[in-house]
């Protein structure tokens, strides 16, 4: 079999997000968030499933560390829950949450794992949202003050530090698609929020230098990938858009200081404008020392009149899927990496989300996904092949740790390299867990 080779200090993890892991909701001092005020909604989640417990992380942070720790990895990347830390958003800060993810942060260091720790993973304190939330400018101020506070706090000891995780679903599945928190179904909405999320994350990078906070600081941007159905002019340009909603749109300002001329187009067209104010795109380019980058999933597809925001129709050719219904289509992550290399030049890249949902069973008390390890090799190949062609990948996160709180689709679809019984908590290694702490071990795969 052919072996697949990783460097030497490689840094391997794995994810998680804290809605989506920690529950205690309404526990020592924590605020409403807009997931709490979204998942009690009726309709919004599937089987009516909320975050009020979730894996109950919050309690059990020691047992998912040492699972973490017997895994082996070197790198363990987690959100920090905003309205935990500023029940309302701003002022009144509750120091029993700053001491949760101070015992975490000092556990993980004592396991020899290095923390990346994320500021906002989508959970919005509810009371900033009763003020506009993101399309409202006071909530960048509100951000800012919330990241200092952080940056301080934890200085010294956290390694990798992250912004906005995926700015894309932040602005548009919330705000245009209304399928996230808090749902709304505005154009004009999710590109105000696209804004203030790039202007918040710009703010805070600054604040960071300021203050001298030790450690690298980055975002976790959306990728995807379009393979033209043609070379018609009409294919290849719907495919720029789709990739580059994801990618350039929130990118370019921290890279180049504008955005895509081609989306501002789009955009006007439909009637939308952006809401840039003097100073705006100058804050937020700010130098980062590493991409983040997320990536699931792609696609062949061509153009198609009023489909969707974007005009742009996916072409199935008898792609694999996963359980949630994504394609696997790993070689769009090779493509990826060297269009971030391209576009942005050799900045060191960061996978820190990729993973499977798969229907995973419990036999005999173990759970056999070899779909997910699968998928896996297949990603771990992509990620190899740009290596070796020169791009600077520095690290590579699985997501998740376990089996969680998948948003708007509750605790039915698992990615978890844990199996987590929601009615007990228990949680079992899965196949992939054992294939995983190998790979780490070796630094190298069979395929």
């Amino acid at each position: 079999m052919p072996i697949i080779k990783f460097p030497d200090g490689f840094k391997w993890g794995t994810a998680t997000a804290a809605y989506q892991i920690e529950g205690a909701a309404f526990e020592n001092g924590r605020g409403l968030s807009i997931w709490d005020t979204f998942s009690h909604t009726p309709g919004k989640v599937k089987n009516g499933d909320t975050g009020d417990i979730a894996c109950d992380s919050y309690h059990r942070y020691e047992e998912d560390i040492e699972l973490l720790a017997q895994m082996g990895v070197k790198v363990y990347r987690f959100s920090v829950s905003w309205p935990r830390i500023f029940p309302n958003g701003r002022g009144g800060l509750n120091p029993e949450g700053l001491r949760y993810y101070d015992n975490l942060i000092n556990k993980l260091v004592d396991k020899g794992i290095e923390p990346m720790l994320t500021l906002y993973h989508w959970d919005l304190p509810q009371a900033l949202q009763d003020q506009g939330g993101w399309a409202n400018r006071e909530t960048v101020d509100a951000f800012s003050h919330y990241a200092e506070t952080v940056f301080k706090e934890f200085n010294g000891k956290v390694n990798y530090w992250q912004t906005i995780n995926e700015p894309l679903c932040a602005a548009f599945l919330s705000n245009y698609y209304g399928v996230h928190a808090p749902g709304y179904k505005d154009l004009q909405v999710a590109i105000d929020v696209s804004h203030n999320l790039l202007l918040a994350h710009g703010r805070a990078v600054r604040l960071f230098r300021e203050l001298g906070i030790e450690g690298k600081i980055g975002t976790a941007t959306n990728t995807t990938w379009r393979e033209p159905f043609s070379n018609k002019k009409e294919d290849t340009e719907a495919c720029k858009r789709e990739i580059g909603l994801n990618i350039d749109w929130f990118l370019d300002p921290i890279f180049k200081g504008r955005y895509p001329c081609y989306l501002v187009k789009w955009f006007k067209q439909k009637g939308v404008e952006l809401p840039i104010a003097d100073g705006d795109m100058e804050a937020i380019q700010q130098p980062i020392d590493f991409i983040g980058v997320n990536y699931y999933s792609g696609n062949i597809a061509r153009y198609k009149e009023d489909t969707g925001l974007l005009d742009i129709e996916n072409i199935e050719i008898n792609y694999e899927h996963t359980y949630i219904g994504w394609p696997i289509y790993a070689d769009g992550l090779h493509k990826v990496f060297h269009y971030l290399n391209d576009r942005y030049g050799n900045v060191p890249l960061f996978v820190t989300e990729n993973g499977a949902c798969c229907i995973d069973e419990m036999v005999n008390g173990k759970v056999a996904d070899w779909d997910r390890i699968r998928y896996y090799e297949q990603h771990l190949t992509a990620v190899s092949r740009a290596i070796e062609s020169g791009i600077n990948i520095i690290g590579y996160l699985a997501w998740s740790l376990m089996d969680n709180f998948e948003w708007a689709e509750g605790y039915g679809k698992r990615f978890g390299l844990v199996y987590v019984d929601f009615s007990t908590l228990e949680r079992t290694k899965k196949d992939s867990y054992y294939w995983y702490k190998k790979v780490i071990a070796n630094g190298w795969m069979e395929i």
